[in-house]
C-alpha cells in the first residue's frame, strides 16, 4: 500500500467517523442541551474533523514534492491549524449557541477518533519502514 492510498484511506474514514459522530452525537448533544447541545456537537465535530482532514489532505498533496517542499506543505499545515484553532476558540468562546461542556465532550470525542483512525489505517497498511528497498530472494548467498 502507497502512502496516498494510506491518507485517501484516512479520509475516507475520517468522513464515515463525522457522519457518525453528527448523528449520534448530535442526538445525545439535543437530548443534554436542546437545539444549543446540538449545534455544539455539530461544530465540534466539523472542528476536529476538519483538522485531521487538512493534515491528511496536506501529506496527500505533499507527497508528490520533493522532500524540502515535503516538509514546508506539512509543517505550514500544521501551523494553519494551529492559528486556526486558537481563532476558532477565541470566536466560540461567549457565543450563546455553545453549551461549554458538550464542545469539549464532542472534541474529545472526536480527537480520540481521528487519532484512533489514523493509528488503525497506518498499521494494517503493511508499508515498510524503508521505501523502495529490495530484499534478496531466499536463495542467494552472499
Amino acid at each position: 500500500m502507497q502512502t496516498a492510498d494510506i491518507m485517501k484511506r484516512v479520509l475516507a474514514y475520517s468522513g464515515v467517523l463525522a457522519l457518525v459522530l453528527a448523528v449520534v452525537g448530535g442526538a445525545i448533544g439535543f437530548l443534554v442541551a436542546g437545539m444549543t447541545g446540538l449545534v455544539t456537537v455539530l461544530l465540534g465535530t466539523a472542528v476536529a474533523v476538519g483538522f485531521s482532514a487538512i493534515t491528511a489532505a496536506s501529506l496527500w498533496v505533499a507527497l508528490k514534492f520533493d522532500i524540502i517542499l515535503f516538509f514546508a506543505i506539512v509543517m505550514g499545515s500544521w501551523l494553519v491549524k494551529m492559528v486556526l484553532f486558537i481563532v476558532a476558540i477565541i470566536a466560540l468562546r461567549d457565543q450563546p449557541f455553545i453549551e461549554p461542556v458538550v464542545l469539549l465532550v464532542s472534541l474529545i470525542v472526536a480527537i480520540v477518533g481521528t487519532v484512533t483512525i489514523d493509528a488503525v489505517v497506518v498499521a494494517r497498511s503493511r508499508m515498510s519502514y524503508v521505501s523502495g528497498a529490495v530484499l534478496p530472494k531466499s536463495g542467494d548467498a552472499q
